[in-house]
Order: structure tokens, then C-alpha cells, then sequence
């Protein structure tokens, strides 16, 4: 696949501990935009963030948390990432958890396969 031009740009900001079906929610998002053939989608961990009820969830030692904040991005085409939004809305409402989508439009410079034969 090769995209280049405008894209759109989901993120969805969610807690380590939010899960569907037994299954950590972040998880099951990347999972699910790779089945419906999105360009790409990314998991990040944060190491502090507070959300709607101002709770601090740190990776400090002396306040270790469980529940550490959970960013997942997914990038594509706008007709792509809006096709996936009402399964993303139906993954949040089942898991039951709070948290926060924004999208944003965006530009993508380059995005190719690099070679597939890499050595290990």
C-alpha cells in the first residue's frame, strides 16, 4: 500500500486496565483496525496522565499504578478511518471504560513497505 497526501488521524486515549472480553481493550483496537486493512496503527504507553476525574496514574515508584494511560493512533485515508469509527465507538461502549478519541486531519509524506527480506 502507498499512501501519500491527506490522511485522517485517530487517537484514542484509554487506561492500561480498560478490557473487552477478558482482553486489554488497547490490544483488541490495533488488532481490530489491522483486520479491516487500515494503513496503520500504533500503541503507545504513557508513563503519567490524569483524565475526567483528575485521578494521577504514574509509573513513579512511589505511586505505582496499575492503570497507566494508553494512547492508540491509527492513520489513513479519511473515508477509511471514518468507516471505522462507529466499530471503535462499539469496542468503547462495550468495554464500558471512559476515555477520549480526537481525530485530527493530517498530511502523510511518505508511507511505503520497507524490503521485506530483512535479515533478523
Amino acid at each position: 500500500m502507498h499512501i501519500e497526501g491527506q490522511a485522517r488521524l485517530a487517537r484514542i486515549f484509554i487506561g492500561e486496565s480498560d478490557t473487552l472480553h477478558g482482553r486489554a481493550l488497547s490490544g483488541v483496537i490495533v488488532e481490530k483496525a489491522r483486520a479491516n486493512g487500515l494503513a496503520g496503527a500504533t500503541m503507545w504507553r504513557g508513563s503519567a496522565g490524569f483524565g475526567a476525574t483528575s485521578h494521577l496514574r504514574s509509573s513513579n515508584i512511589l505511586d505505582l499504578s496499575s492503570d497507566l494511560p494508553i494512547i492508540v493512533e491509527i492513520v489513513d485515508k479519511p473515508e477509511r478511518l471514518d468507516d471505522f469509527m462507529p466499530m471503535l465507538d462499539e469496542m468503547l461502549e462495550s468495554a464500558g471504560c471512559g476515555g477520549l478519541v480526537t481525530i485530527e486531519d493530517v498530511e502523510i509524506r511518505r508511507y511505503f513497505h520497507g524490503k521485506q527480506d530483512r535479515p533478523q
